[in-house]
Order: structure tokens, then sequence, then C-alpha cells
């Protein structure tokens, strides 16, 4: 009866409560779809990063990161990617030999870091070779070929084709010169990452090491970021005498974002349930003080107190869930959409590509996040009606009725 009773008066006055349902939605359709861009946007940074160079895990030997000279390589690096390329949950592994160096044209000179690959593992790691821009991915044959980003190759007035001379460190001091060819010309979302990493061929950085083949890292790609931590632990415990590190450990800067667009998107729908719970407050005041008559003609007959109370309860509730649900499937279907299309941010790519994301960001909102939401606006609403239900339960129905 009650729930009845309160379902009628929220549609006695038709544009009222039209108007609060409108704007809860409104708030809700928006709240949601700008916390979808931020997460959209942190997952991207994240996705964008394992795919680039992170992978899901490396190993390095201990100390590598303090001291990246050649010499502090992982013993026994090759028979390492035997033993993990077994393990289950693993979708590939590629050795990196890594050395610090300095790339030269005619013109100018920067330093970068000179990744020595196996070009058939390392396309199982990371997708670069499907971010070429002109070139090949090390196709052909010839001598020292060479892969860079185009950042570098314009930073240091190069083409497709043309000869690169780095030079770096090797072992006992020795200082080494090379000429490569350039190949291909990739372009990341990382303008950062495209000037200072250049691709070569393993077998060409140890030729002029004039070393036997060692790595100085390996990356590991997994089944799914959901096995992630189960296949850390596993690598972890077989290895303790090497520094095994996840994506989050590596990059700790990427997880931070990610985590914080997660954080920003639940306080920004906050303070939209915050600013809503207000307006609804207003709006059952008003429901409230236009009904003492009534309201006092109904306590007088003997409705209880707490039956006043849960009546304006259930309105206030009935319109906010109303208008939340309106708002969250509204939302959703937004989101569905542009996380289909991808929202077109080109003409900011210049800024995307400093913080490392696609120019095609995706919107993407957790299923707890739908879940969270009902529960958050029933809060809100409840909150909402303390004031309006506390004013009905405290009407005086002789002077209610003598009054009104």
């Amino acid at each position: 009866m009650i729930a009845s009773l309160a379902w009628k008066n929220v549609w006695r006055n038709k544009k009222r409560s039209l108007i609060i349902i409108f704007a809860t939605a409104l708030g809700l359709w928006g709240s949601l779809l700008a916390g979808a861009i931020w997460m959209g946007w942190g997952e991207s940074m994240v996705n964008t990063a394992i795919a680039r160079d992170l992978s899901h895990i490396q190993i390095h030997r201990k100390g590598y990161f303090q001291n990246k000279e050649v010499e502090n390589y992982i013993p026994n690096g090759f028979n390492i990617l035997g033993e993990l390329s077994r393990i289950p949950g693993i979708k590939a592994v590629s050795g990196r030999t890594l050395v610090e160096g300095m790339a030269a044209s005619p013109t100018s000179t920067f330093g970068v870091k000179i990744v020595g690959i196996v070009p058939s593992q390392a396309k199982k790691v990371t997708d670069i070779y499907n971010r070429l821009t002109a070139g090949n991915y090390f196709a052909g044959g010839g001598r020292n070929p060479i892969v860079i980003g185009k950042k570098l190759a314009d930073r240091l007035g190069l083409k497709l084709h043309s000869k690169i001379v780095l030079s770096f460190q090797g072992f006992g001091s020795s200082l080494n010169y090379a000429a490569f060819r350039i190949i291909g010309i990739y372009k990341t979302d990382s303008s950062i990452f495209d000037q200072s990493n250049v691709f070569v061929r393993q077998s060409d950085l140890f030729r002029i090491l004039g070393h036997t083949p060692v790595i100085h890292e390996i990356a590991i790609r997994v089944q799914s970021s959901q096995i992630m931590p189960q296949v850390y632990n596993i690598v972890q415990e077989k290895y303790t005498h090497l520094d095994v590190q996840t994506w989050e450990e590596i990059a700790p800067e990427v997880a931070f974002t990610s985590a914080a667009m997660e954080s920003f998107t639940y306080i920004f729908i906050g303070i939209i349930l915050f600013a809503l719970l207000f307006g609804i407050t207003n709006t059952m005041l008003m429901a409230v003080m236009e009904r003492v008559r009534e309201l006092g003609v109904l306590i007088a007959v003997g409705m209880t107190k707490g039956k006043v109370f849960t009546m304006i309860l259930l309105e206030t509730i009935i319109l906010s869930i109303t208008g939340g649900v309106a708002g969250i499937v509204i939302g959703g279907l937004s989101i569905s959409y542009f996380s289909r299309t991808g929202i077109d941010l080109s003409a900011l790519a210049s800024s995307m590509e400093t913080f490392g994301t696609s120019t095609s960001l995706r919107p993407f909102l957790p299923l707890d996040m739908y879940i969270a939401l009902p529960v958050m606006i029933i809060i809100t609403a409840i909150f909402s009606a303390v004031l309006p239900a506390w004013k009905a339960i405290n009407i005086q129905p002789s002077a209610a009725i003598r009054t009104y």
C-alpha cells in the first residue's frame, strides 16, 4: 500500500518529477561517459606500453638498472629463454641485447638505446613490426640493417636507406663504431620512445662487440593479463638469483596513471551524485510543503510517522532509481558505441604522443562500476530523503489542517 501510494505521489506533479529524473539521467550519463574516457585513456596507456616494449614480465641481472654496462648480462640467458617457453601460461619470450650509445648522421647526433633482437622472437612479444611507416622489419638480408623511429629519423635528418653510425662502449671499455643501413622506420604512440630506441639484429651486434652471444633482458608475454600474477610467481620462484619484474614495477608511472584514472572516475561520479543530492532534496522538500494539509490528515486518521517516513523515502528512491537507470542505460549504450568506433583525437596527436597513448581512444568501464552505481544511487536517495521525511513526520495534524 505504501509503495503504491508513493508511486502515485511521484506522478502527481509530472513536470517536476520528469525534470529531476532528466537531471539525474543526464548527470549520470555525462559522468559515466567521462569516466569511461578516462579509464579508456589509462587502459590505452597500459596496452600500448605492454605491446610496444614492456611486455608483461621482464627479467634482468640483479643491479642492471643501477649499472647498464654491457658486462651486466644475464648468465646462461639463452638456456633460460628455452626454459621459460615451457612454462604454462607464457605466450612468447624474447631475448634482448641492450647497449647504450650514440646515433650519428652527417648533421647531428643523439643518445639512443641499441636493442639487439631476433626478429622472429621480437614479433611475438612487441608490435613494432606493425608500426612501420616505411621499409620493412628485417625482411631481407644485407649487412647491418637497422630499424629506427620516425622521430629520430626527423631529428637526425635521415630517411629510408640512409646510413646511420652507431657508437657504443663494448666489453673491456672498448669503443665500437659501426655503420648501419636504415631498412625500416617505425612510429608508435610515444614520441619519446621513437627517438630513443633503435633495433638491430642480435647477430650483427654480437659481431661488432666481438664477444660470445649474451642477452641483458628477457621480455615475457603471457596468455592474458588475468594470469600474469600466477606466471610471475612461478618465474620469480624459479629464478631467485635474477631480477624478475612485472610491467607495473618497470613502469610505475603507467600503473599509477591507470589506477588514478579509475579513482578519478569514482570521484567524479561521487561529485555528480553529491550535486544531485541537493537537487533531489530540494524537490522533495517542495513536494512535502505542498502536501502539508494532506500529510496532516493522513497522520490524523492514524498513519504512523514510520509509514509517512517510509512513503517519502520510497518517493525519493523511485525518482532517483528511475533517473539513475535511464542514465546508466544511455551511458552504457554510448560507451558501447564509442568503444567500437573509437573517439578520434588526431587533432591532439602531439599531446597524445607525449603521454604514449593512441589518438583513437576507446572508452572502457569495468563491470563492477555498473554494479556499484545502483548502490551509490540508492544511498544518495536515502540521504536525499532524510530532511524532507523529517519535515513530514514533524507536521502537527491540527495546525496543518487549520492553517493549510
